[in-house]
């Protein structure tokens, strides 16, 4: 369920009058409209506010207008409200407002944010973020609040309900009057003319009401999403612990232990401990199971060799791979056996998202960079297995880098850390059951999604 898409529809539908019916009884959206006009004329006179300004162009009749509800009229921003910039912020406010310490909400261009000062009238007022990534995002302040110059404070009058004009803003859309530009403003004055259709004042309420209970509803489906989403992802990481630990899957007396894998590469081979593994299993070392390197350290001074495609981290992610920018670089014939993949190869990252794995599947073979360690078994292994296992120690934080500034996971490093080795046929019926599990799951989060 696309629960944001149908926010959306319930707010055009607010605001084309087809959410809520009519009632002849209501007093007309016009004679609202009038009493806007004097009330916001009075204050004028008063010096309390200040004259709209208007654009030179005349903003456009909505595409709704011949099927306006009874009671309805059309105006706009600037003549139901008062739109009105925060403060300009300078380092003198900043410095006065911190040592104040007012408990009060700031509001710029994307939200509550920054220092300036105390927005003096009282009432609750929707807030229009007009600078920044997220100019238009419509906020409420129900106390006092401070404003700087990149947020747009809006004035109501005659009681306009609150929260209609909040959903109303937001259904507008104001984002796309945002100024073209690297960092996208609106402008008072065009947003001022933004023509908008006025519902009677006793159907705002009502509107206002619906779209809260769906709202509600909506935001309890998505908290139900979130709850699911947040429970799979807890099951998969459990899965992965009864997989690493041998309780998955039942053991098979007839497998051939795991040591003996070993012995025929180390016939001298001596286990350690192995008390908290089933029978048949063995803890070793990574460096006991694949022979491992990294590949090769790009150098523009070095244009030796053959040019050739090779994988950065950036190409690699958990169990997939992004090739939608392959880069190249010359290898000469004496480094091509240390830094080409070949399929069946496990490849850790070595730094960034340290311990990120895949396994290269592809028919064809390719060459890597040195923050990529090629991981190729010296015994006969399932590779998925020792996936999942890299998986469930980044899960558990059980993997990662040492060094300054930027850590990465050195080759010695990686030698070390301790694995698990079940028996070979035990390793694959383990695969196949994460599969198995994880194809229920993920057929669960595409549902989630869609």
């Amino acid at each position: 369920m696309d629960t944001k898409a149908l926010r959306q529809k319930i707010l055009d539908l607010a605001i084309h009058g087809k959410l809520v019916p009519q009632d002849p009884n209501d007093e007309p959206a016009s004679v609202l409209l009038e009493r806007i006009k004097v009330e916001k004329e009075r204050l004028i006179k008063e010096g309390k506010i200040k004259r709209s300004k208007k654009s030179a162009k005349t903003s456009d009749t909505p595409h709704y207008e011949n099927v306006l509800p009874n009671g309805w009229c059309f105006s706009t921003l600037g003549e139901v409200f008062t739109l009105q910039a925060g403060k300009n912020i300078t380092a003198k406010d900043i410095k006065d407002t911190a040592t104040e310490l007012h408990p009060y909400k700031c509001y710029g261009g994307n939200g509550v944010r920054g220092f300036v000062a105390l927005y003096n009238r009282e009432g609750n007022f929707p807030i229009i973020g007009r600078q920044g990534a997220l100019c238009g995002n419509i906020n409420i302040a129900k106390e006092k609040f401070y404003a700087t110059e990149h947020a747009v404070v809006v004035e109501r009058y005659c009681d306009v309900d609150l929260m209609w004009a909040y959903y109303m803003l937001t259904a507008l859309n104001l984002n796309q009057y945002a100024t073209a530009t690297a960092q996208p403003g609106l402008s008072v004055t065009v947003i001022n003319d933004v023509c908008i259709s006025l519902p009677p004042r006793k159907e705002q309420e009502r509107i206002s009401k619906e779209i809260g209970h769906w709202f509600a509803l909506l935001d309890q489906i998505e908290q139900g999403k979130a709850d699911l989403q947040t429970t799979i992802k807890l099951t998969k990481s459990k899965i992965l612990d009864l997989a690493i630990h041998g309780k998955l899957v039942p053991q098979d007396p007839n497998d051939e232990p795991a040591i003996e894998l070993l012995k025929r590469m180390n016939p001298d081979f001596t286990p350690c401990d192995n008390g908290h593994y089933p029978v048949g299993w063995i803890e070793t070392i990574l460096g006991e199971l694949f022979s491992h390197n990294t590949g090769k350290a790009l150098n523009s001074s070095n244009k030796e060799g053959i040019f050739k495609d090779y994988l950065t981290t950036s190409n690699v992610y958990w169990n997939k791979f992004d090739f939608t920018v392959i880069k190249q670089m010359p290898f000469k014939e004496s480094e091509l056996d240390k830094c080409t993949v070949t399929k069946g190869d496990l490849l850790v990252c070595e730094g960034g998202d340290i311990g990120r794995s895949a396994i290269w599947n592809y028919d064809y073979d390719i060459c890597i960079q040195n923050h990529i360690h090629r991981l190729r078994p010296k015994i006969n292994l399932c590779v998925p297995f020792y996936y999942y296992t890299f998986a469930y120690l980044k899960e558990n934080n059980l993997i990662g880098g040492k060094g300054i500034g930027l850590l990465g996971l050195s080759s010695n490093a990686l030698h070390k850390i301790e694995m698990p080795l079940p028996p070979l046929a035990e390793q694959q019926r383990i695969v196949q059951k994460i599969e198995e599990l994880f194809s229920v799951l993920d057929n669960i989060q595409n549902a989630l999604e869609v």
